[in-house]
């Protein structure tokens, strides 16, 4: 018999195989989509195995072009983020949470759209854009994985080419997702034996999404693709906010 939720949440684990692999622009989509099929905070904890796997794959793959003294900038911050939210997510109830998830899902879009609509594409390079970016993607990172948009900003603020921009982004998830596992665990409690078996049922998917991911990431038209992506991705947030 046909499980749509559960389509729909295999759908999610190629699509984060496909970011991990290289493919930006569907971070908040995969998000979106397993957050419809198991609620909000809840999934949060069910994501975090599968983004580290994708990770591991990232730091492997791309080891040569880490730039160390970029993430010793981004990363303290970072940290400050989570912990913040953290602090915040505890205790709030699911409806809250969601209201709080779509919000940023919803901003990421706008902030993405914003850039790609952006003449010319002038970032701050100031101190303090590092430490507003850092707090922001530890903050949306720790509520909803969502921390791409303020990561990236900041990577195309110091003008880094592209192999190492991928690098380094790589490493610094790949570290600020095992510093949030034990929140999960022990705080959050959003990481346990079921969300774990559920984890584990979407591992294939984010494998074939990696090998997919590193085969198409020179073929697409990343212009009318990412216009698509923001486009479903608003729909999604709208979305986990009526659910």
């Amino acid at each position: 018999m046909f499980d749509l939720n559960f389509f729909i949440a295999a759908s999610s684990g190629l699509l984060i195989g496909m970011s991990k692999a290289g493919i930006k622009g569907i971070g908040i989509l995969f998000v979106t989509l397993i957050a419809l099929v198991y609620g909000a905070k809840e999934s949060t904890g069910i994501i975090m195995p599968l983004l580290i796997l994708g990770d591991i794959f990232a730091v492997i793959y791309y080891k040569r072009h880490t730039k160390w003294i970029y993430i010793l900038k981004f990363l303290p911050w970072m940290i400050f983020g989570v912990l913040v939210a953290v602090f915040i997510g505890k205790d709030i109830p699911e409806s809250i949470f969601k209201i709080l998830m779509a919000i940023i899902i919803i901003s990421s879009v706008f902030l993405m759209w914003v850039w790609d609509s952006m003449k010319y594409q002038k970032i701050p390079s100031h101190w303090s854009f590092s430490t507003i970016m850092g707090s922001l993607a530890g903050i949306t990172t720790m509520i909803g994985n969502l921390a791409g948009p303020f990561a990236n900003l900041y990577f195309l603020a110091v003008r880094i080419p592209k192999n190492e921009f991928i690098g380094t982004s790589a490493w610094l998830f790949f570290l600020i997702n095992i510093f949030k596992v034990p929140f999960h665990v022990l705080s959050w409690k959003t990481i346990n034996f079921d969300s774990l078996n559920i984890s584990l049922s979407l591992t294939p998917y984010v494998i074939i999404g990696l090998i997919l991911g590193v085969k198409i990431v020179e073929k697409i038209n990343n212009d009318s693709y990412r216009k698509l992506i923001l486009f479903f991705t608003a729909l999604g947030g709208l979305g986990i906010l009526i659910k």
